[in-house]
């Protein structure tokens, strides 16, 4: 059974990132690229954010799918199988699963993780999770979950 009310408080959370995201939009990318914290914590609300996204994919497959149904093997495959349930758009799934790999890259601190990419990636990520949110919540009483 879907359970509302995780689903609202992970994206509630996730809103929350989104308003610090914003926050960080403000500032200029040297002001977060030479600043340690503000660096690390831009790393950290990005990897929040997705990291809630896939909870909630990971939730919405494991109650929706039938037993034969094949689990997504990668973080990646959350948001891509939600294509198959109606819940996000073919296009848009395509862009946002993206966002799993990144978040890999930044939770396994390759050491040439660019800060300037995983800055430019505030605007997007703003968007995109905005975006995402409002997918969920529209299935979500679209079925009366």
């Amino acid at each position: 059974m879907i359970d509302r009310e995780f689903i609202k408080r992970k994206i509630d959370l996730i809103e929350q990132n989104l308003q610090r995201l914003t926050e960080l939009k403000g500032l200029t990318f040297d002001e977060v690229a030479k600043d340690f914290f503000k660096y690390s914590a831009l790393k950290l609300v990005l990897m929040e954010i997705i990291g809630r996204a896939i909870d909630i994919n990971e939730h919405l497959i494991a109650e929706i799918s039938e037993k034969d149904t094949r689990t997504p093997l990668s973080y990646r495959e959350t948001f891509l199988s939600l294509v198959d349930f109606k819940i996000l758009p073919e296009e848009f799934a395509a862009e946002i699963s993206k966002s799993a790999g990144f978040r890999n890259a930044i939770v396994h601190d390759y050491n040439n993780l660019d800060k300037y990419i995983v800055y430019t990636t505030i605007d997007e990520s703003i968007v995109q999770y905005t975006q995402y949110c409002h997918y969920i919540i529209d299935y979500l009483d679209s079925h009366n979950y």
